[in-house]
């Protein structure tokens, strides 16, 4: 079996509002094999930028696009062809957008190696630990502390035990930060957890500060307080922080999970659709887990990525939680046919062949930008 073509297909909403939602956009790879057998996997990035990357010739041995690294090869073949795409990109790789662009392909080869061999992908990355997990609702900060405080009790009242609130307005005022927060807690109730992600908003020692005064309202983790190259702000805030440090949907490398971990994190985030896909995204998972450390997936895009989270999740003995993207644009909501409903608080793992998701192709048709 060899693989025989790479598409790339750059999905776009006609509106996009400047806010932080992955959904909005994204790039979808659909990895063909002269057997008829198609893989699906999906990038978060820039689209375009991850698109050209997949699509561009060849300059020299080490400037070739991902999909030229990978066509008339076996796609079983799947750490075979991690390393063919790393070396073939490493001019100008070697992490950041490159790496994104692995996501998608490596996410498609692992959905053609389930599909070959008649099995869920989680088996094939080892076996499941478990076959649902508990789902996190995962939504932006509203725009006030009573529209946090209602986004809290609609997710609540939804069906999902744990909501966290991102982004949006923290960072504008102490005062404002603990409204906001202190209505977060409100809404989602005693009986239920929340999440903090800060969203990159503070520098050290407002974050320590932060980290003291959110503890009153007991969230799980306070996530990504500092910006990501802070790796000496990181030491310093866990070592000084009563709240679980998370981070790394920022990160890309098994390197910069390793320098992030040694900062003292206490939950790790990989993307499966930025670090490389579920080849890499298993080896950080094990890292986790060798250093007694929580691995959270990071997942703001649409059901393809859901899928192989629960996948990569599933595998690994060191986590539980499920990130769970609750934005309603049409490619969060519709792009796959498989809705991955949540029931009692949990999600569970797909047990058909590969992935287990199958593109809508109409939802493909009307946001394709050609």
């Amino acid at each position: 079996m060899k693989i025989t073509k790479v598409e790339a297909l750059y999905l776009r909403l006609p509106e996009i509002a400047e806010r932080a939602d992955g959904t909005q956009d994204t790039l979808i790879v659909r990895v063909h094999t002269d057997a008829g057998i198609v893989g699906v996997g999906e990038v978060d990035s820039s689209p375009l930028v991850a698109k050209a990357i997949i699509e561009a010739p060849m300059s020299h041995a080490i400037a070739r696009g991902l999909a030229e690294c990978v066509i008339g090869q076996n796609p079983l073949d799947i750490e075979v062809l991690w390393q063919r795409m790393y070396q073939g990109s490493i001019f100008f790789g070697r992490g950041g957008a490159a790496q994104q662009a692995m996501s998608g392909i490596d996410m498609a080869l692992w959905d053609i190696a389930g599909k070959v061999y008649q099995q869920p992908v989680y088996r094939l990355l080892g076996g499941g630990f478990r076959t649902k997990l508990r789902a996190y609702a995962s939504i932006l900060f509203g725009d006030t502390p009573e529209e946090t405080y209602e986004i809290g009790r609609r997710w609540t009242d939804a069906g999902f035990t744990a909501v966290k609130f991102g982004w949006g307005p923290l960072g504008q005022s102490e005062a404002s930060d603990l409204a906001h927060v202190r209505a977060a807690r409100r809404g989602v109730g005693d009986g239920n957890e929340f999440m903090i992600d800060a969203g990159l908003a503070y520098d050290t020692a407002t974050a320590i500060r932060r980290a003291h005064q959110f503890a009153e309202f007991q969230p799980y983790w306070f996530e990504e307080p500092l910006q990501p190259d802070n790796y000496d702000g990181y030491a310093r805030l866990t070592a000084n922080s009563p709240l679980r440090i998370a981070a790394g949907e920022q990160e890309v490398t098994l390197r910069d999970f390793e320098r992030l971990l040694a900062c003292g994190v206490a939950v790790a985030q990989p993307d499966v659709a930025r670090v490389g896909g579920l080849t890499n995204a298993r080896r950080i998972g094990q890292l986790t887990h060798h250093l007694n450390r929580m691995c959270v997936n990071h997942s703001y895009k649409t059901g393809v990525s859901i899928a192989a989270s629960l996948h990569f999740l599933a595998a690994l003995p060191n986590t539980y939680w499920l990130e769970y993207c609750v934005e309603q644009g049409a490619l969060r909501r519709r792009l796959t046919r498989q809705t991955f409903p949540v029931v009692d608080g949990y999600v569970s793992v797909p047990e058909e062949p590969g992935l287990g998701v199958e593109l809508d192709e109409a939802i493909v048709e009307r946001y394709l930008v050609r």
